[in-house]
């Protein structure tokens, strides 16, 4: 799957993340919420893969020019993925098993995606 786009940084961030999803779902995840905001903090794809719910940051870079998709995943965004995470699980009640994955892209194409599962976890 390629996609279209245009150059703005948000349609092109809409366009990584519908992508992200296809590839996914393509994999056996379902997604079951996209872009769950909180105070503070956002999670792109919220999605189940068996018993397993899986917090999905989708990060795309189309150059190194300040290290790739990987390297803007700091310290900061994965505090304020899991404090979303955590509100997250609060309002959906009951304990479950959760993950941390990233999707990392160079560009609008399959191809181009790099899935990382269990890439963080809570206690990092």
């Amino acid at each position: 799957m390629n996609i279209k786009t245009d150059n703005t940084t948000t349609t092109r961030g809409r366009e990584a993340e519908t992508l992200a999803a296809h590839y996914l779902e393509c994999r056996g995840l379902r997604v079951m919420e996209r872009n769950f905001r909180v105070r503070g903090g956002e999670i792109d794809l919220i999605c189940r893969q068996g018993g397993v719910l899986v917090f999905v940051e989708v990060r795309l870079r189309s150059r190194n020019d300040f290290g790739g998709a990987g390297a803007s995943i700091t310290a900061t965004k994965r505090r304020r993925l899991i404090m979303a995470a955590r509100h997250y699980l609060a309002r959906r009640g009951g304990d479950v098993d959760c993950r941390f994955d990233c999707i990392l892209m160079s560009g609008l194409s399959e191809d181009s995606i790099e899935w990382i599962q269990h890439a963080f976890s809570a206690d990092d």
